[in-house]
């Protein structure tokens, strides 16, 4: 599907839609805030605890009469909007596209090299309405969104510093990306790291005075000997930066870096997303408002963005089908150009699920040229799954539809002249590894065409793995409410059963985790996985570091996760 920025065929269309919404807007936003004047966050009621606040019944009595009366008003305006709105939903667009001009662009003078490597990052916002939103205890859907924006831009464009090791036995760079260093010289990721999360009031208020600045690189060399004792005794840097962590004398708070012993994949529990980042997928951006925040924050430094993505109403057209009131939450946020991109809508979602249009977008974005001047491409797809627990049967069959979809889209749009360097899918899908609840998911066909760096098997994950689904009724608790105390707290495996999401057992079965031996993981639902099968012939894959990242704590209720995967030319297939 060729791309414009206008969702719409026409303007003519795209006026009437707009008429609209300002129809159906104000109604749509006083029922949002009198279902938010009555569900309070645990952290509004704490504070309000602390206050000795005993207004609290009457602020509910008179805000939800107030908001109620003028929704009563509101909703004829809304119904007219509406007799607009839904017949347009047919020749809309399943999304938004903006592309940022004003913006260097680091697909000009990109040039694949014999090695380049490529950032990506998923996270799951949770950014609803903010009435729906609380339901999840996650308040002020709009303040989170700037906040969120504000600080994934800054950790993308802070200085990236590189520290070698002058021994006999160095190893070169210890890190390609070491994010404590660089929060400790660069001030606007000073300020990103401090807690956002006391107060709801406060959300993005600490990076107002930040502007976002081309990365820099910074490489610091240090004398030492054969051991690693000047780094681990240094308080700017992480522990066991460069050791593996089963090698480890201390105590497991302490372990926040390492290095596996299956595959050499650098892991990190990092305070910060990894800088230089290429594509960042979104999930749960329900909201156009907050996708717009979002959008402001991030379009400085990703120049490509795909959002509102999803369709509406009555699905498919002109049926008595399921109705869509919300859209499938997905947000792509690229440095590269999108090429070619395209939505399928799950049809078999039921339930709470059935009212958003969840689906997958798949995309195909221009990374640059390579030695023969030929086109650079690589593959990005994103979905976001049936949630309910128990349903396994449900996710198994849409997981059947997003490896057909990948494989039409490559299908139609690989080209005999170009390159393909990367094919990667990621989002939410709502299962995970370790549950005996989602042993279907666990074993289902995709997970032989993508690989995933965290997962040693069906069941099984690698040692050093965490999970990403926090406990929704903790998130405001001193041990998570910062990035830097929720990378403590991941780091402690008594503190981490807390607030990370265990388990789902089989109904009526007991639950026996972990087994004997095996680390505390929990729920990680949130996956980049990568495919080898479908890039070009002479190039080849494999994963250099995983992070899992705390910036967003208070945020929201997921840990977001980002990998960095090398791709280099495969010189035996070349000589061939």
């Amino acid at each position: 599907m060729a791309l414009r920025t206008s969702p719409f065929p026409n303007w003519f269309v795209a006026a009437i839609h707009a008429i609209s919404w300002v129809l159906i807007a104000p109604c749509f936003w006083f029922l949002d805030r009198f279902i938010a004047s009555w569900k309070s966050t645990t952290l509004e009621a704490d504070q309000r605890e602390e206050q000795e606040c005993y207004l609290r019944p009457l602020e509910v009595f008179f805000g939800s009469i107030f908001f109620f009366i003028l929704f009563l008003i509101a909703c004829p305006f809304a119904f007219i909007g509406f007799l607009l709105w839904a017949p347009l939903q047919a020749c809309r667009r399943p999304f938004s596209y903006h592309k940022e001009t004003k913006i260097s662009k680091k697909e000009s003078n990109f040039k694949l090299t014999e090695k380049t490597s490529f950032g990506f990052a998923t996270a799951n916002l949770c950014l609803l309405p903010d009435s729906l939103a609380r339901f999840n205890n996650l308040g002020h859907t709009q303040r989170r969104a700037t906040a969120i924006g504000q600080r994934i831009a800054h950790s993308v464009h802070r200085p990236q510093i590189r520290i070698i090791v002058e021994s006999p036995s160095s190893c070169g760079t210890l890190s390609p990306s070491v994010s404590i260093l660089s929060d400790a010289n660069s001030p606007c990721s000073e300020a990103a790291s401090k807690q956002i999360a006391q107060a709801d009031g406060n959300y993005g208020s600490t990076d107002n005075h930040c502007t976002a600045s081309q990365p820099s690189s910074v490489e610091a060399v240090v004398p030492g000997n054969d051991t690693d004792e000047q780094l681990t005794d240094s308080p700017t840097t992480p522990l066991n930066s460069n050791q593996n962590s089963n090698q480890q004398d201390g105590p497991p708070a302490l372990l926040s870096r390492g290095q596996s012993t299956e595959d050499n994949v650098i892991w990190e529990v990092s305070s910060l997303f990894p800088t230089n980042l290429d594509v960042v997928c979104l999930e749960e951006v329900f909201d156009k408002r907050a996708a717009q925040k979002l959008i402001n924050a991030l379009k400085p430094v990703f120049g490509h963005i795909l959002y509102d993505v999803g369709v509406y109403a009555c699905q498919p057209p002109c049926t008595c089908s399921t109705f869509k009131f919300f859209n499938s939450g997905l947000f792509i946020a690229s440095r590269f150009p999108v090429l070619q991109a395209q939505y399928h809508f799950f049809p078999n979602s039921r339930g709470e699920d059935a009212l958003a249009a969840k689906g997958l977008l798949a995309t195909k974005l221009l990374i640059g040229k390579n030695e023969g001047q030929k086109d650079v491409v690589g593959f990005f797809n994103c979905t976001h799954l049936h949630a309910p627990e128990g349903e396994g049967e449900i996710r198994c069959i849409q997981l059947d539809m997003v490896t057909k979809w990948i494989a039409d889209f490559q299908a139609a749009n690989t080209l005999p002249d170009e390159d393909v360097v990367f094919d990667v899918l990621c989002g939410d899908f709502n299962f995970d590894n370790c549950s005996p609840d989602d042993t279907l998911e666990q074993n289902h066909s995709l997970f032989e065409l993508y690989r995933d760096p965290c997962r040693a098997g069906p069941g099984k994950e690698k040692s050093w793995v965490l999970g990403t689904l926090l406990e929704q009724p903790t998130l405001y608790e001193e041990d998570v409410n910062s990035p830097d105390s929720l990378q403590r707290t991941l780091g402690d495996e008594k503190l981490r059963k807390q607030y990370i999401s265990p388990p789902v057992p089989v109904a009526g079965q007991p639950l026996v985790y972990p087994e004997n031996g095996q680390p505390w993981i929990g729920r990680r639902i949130d996956y980049i996985l990568y495919s080898q099968s479908s890039l070009s012939k002479h190039y080849k894959t494999e994963i250099e570091e995983v992070h899992f990242i705390t910036h967003l704590a208070g945020l929201t209720d997921h840990i977001p996760v980002s990998v960095r995967l090398g791709v280099k030319k495969d010189t035996e297939t070349i000589e061939e």
